[in-house]
């Protein structure tokens, strides 16, 4: 079907892509450490509860933490070996939570999930929940209640824009795995029982722009090249012109989105009988000694990317996923889950460590704001303590994070830190 182009958000940035060291370098396959820690917190929602003790023998693709609750996800093992325990260790953003320990084996003798009957919705979402899917774009929302929306939905959009600078597993995705990537598509139309589908695809990639145009039962959808086009709200808007309510969630625009790395996982547990427990990520940035696009294991330390990539003796930070949203990390001795999309590491000048000034209400924040909110209010307010005026007046609940207003800035504040704050002390008091 001929691609369209999309309508285009009035706001947001322009930053460059920095995709051209890592987008034409092929998926690898990374050779796993002796040592995998897991975590059973790799999703929203509660964490999942360990089903194997310290001593247990265990298969590549077998069950090892149980789902909690409703808003929860199975977690498997990424390879066969010895349980070393349930340990505390630390996360990416330095907090602690628990990790099943692993010693590989290196054998990787694995366990399939058990063949499908057949390919109804049910049986679909039944299986996407088993596997441990979730959202693999970042927010980690499990994927089998996504694709149960309270309201009634038309449209199934896909976040084909990867609009993170220097992340290009998703387009390794798009263009090595063509077919897998739209047959896992068709099934989560099917399982939303749904006809419409839309590929949004950033303009800069018209390789995987050609290969997703012959598929008849899609419809792609060239997206200009801004920042945050991959925001749910704004991608819906730009491929179907409808907007999001202030507050509501996609369904009640008729639309759910999923990522295509999310695609590509349907398809392995539904048609491979495989679970969630790898995922291919980005490892690039100046810093980056060879940038390349992995097929990694969760539970892979990330001192091992680091190794393998290899990281110049001037890298001065490392992120992880994207540079807008990710995290820099305090350590590299942290580990790899479903939500990792990315591995940075930027010299100097790709990095700025100035000290943050006052603020002079230029504006600069409020004119990219991609949800018209007032940045520099939040910041006010919360600096202050003022949390519930940060809410009133600033407009944090309907914050994205997305960072453009930190990215513009000409004082430097650290708005997206101050945002992220209030959220917290308002979620804290409810």
């Amino acid at each position: 079907m001929k691609a369209r182009k999309g309508k285009f958000f009035a706001k947001g940035i322009h930053v460059p892509d920095n995709k051209e060291w890592s987008k034409d370098v092929p998926i690898e396959v990374m050779e796993t450490p002796d040592i995998v820690a897991i975590s059973v917190q790799q999703h929203i929602g509660k964490p999942s509860i360990p089903v194997v003790n310290a001593g247990d023998e265990v298969y590549m693709g077998q069950l090892i933490a149980k789902e909690a609750g409703y808003i929860g996800a199975n977690v498997y093992s990424s390879v066969s070996g010895t349980v070393m325990g349930v340990e505390k260790r630390k996360n990416i953003n330095g907090t602690l939570s628990d990790y099943i320990v692993i010693q590989n084996d290196h054998h990787y003798r694995k366990v399939d999930l058990e063949p499908l009957a057949d390919r109804e919705s049910a049986t679909i979402k039944a299986r996407i929940r088993e596997a441990g899917i979730v959202g693999m774009g970042g927010a980690g929302f499990p994927t089998e209640v996504k694709l149960s929306p309270r309201t009634p939905v038309d449209t199934l959009v896909i976040n084909a824009a990867e609009c993170e600078p220097y992340l290009t597993c998703d387009y390794r995705l798009m263009i090595e795995r063509t077919e897998e990537v739209a047959a896992g598509i068709r099934l989560l139309a099917k399982a939303l029982a749904v006809d419409k589908v839309m590929v949004g695809i950033e303009a800069n990639k018209p390789q995987a722009i050609a290969l997703f145009e012959k598929y008849d039962d899609m419809q792609v959808v060239v997206l200009k090249k801004a920042y945050p086009m991959g925001s749910e709200k704004h991608l819906i808007f730009s491929c179907t012109g409808r907007k999001v309510p202030v507050g509501k969630l996609p369904a009640d625009a008729g639309c759910v989105v999923q990522n295509v790395a999310t695609a590509f996982a349907v398809y392995e547990a539904v048609e491979c009988n495989k679970p969630l427990y790898e995922r291919v990520l980005t490892v690039s940035g100046k810093g980056c000694v060879h940038p390349k696009n992995l097929l990694v294991k969760f539970g892979t330390n990330f001192s091992a990317l680091r190794e393998n990539c290899g990281a110049k003796p001037e890298a001065a930070m490392f992120v992880s996923g994207g540079p807008m949203m990710g995290p820099a990390m305090a350590s590299t001795d942290v580990y790899t889950t479903k939500t990792a999309s990315g591995f940075l590491m930027l010299l100097p000048e790709e990095i700025d460590v100035s000290e943050p000034e006052p603020c002079i209400n230029c504006g600069a924040c409020a004119d990219v704001c991609p949800m018209n909110l007032l940045p520099m209010q939040i910041d006010f307010y919360t600096q202050a303590g003022e949390y519930d005026l940060a809410a009133k007046f600033g407009g944090v609940a309907n914050c994205i994070s997305c960072g453009c207003c930190a990215y513009v800035c000409p004082a430097k504040r650290a708005l997206t830190q101050s945002i992220t704050l209030c959220k917290q002390k308002l979620s804290e008091r409810r």
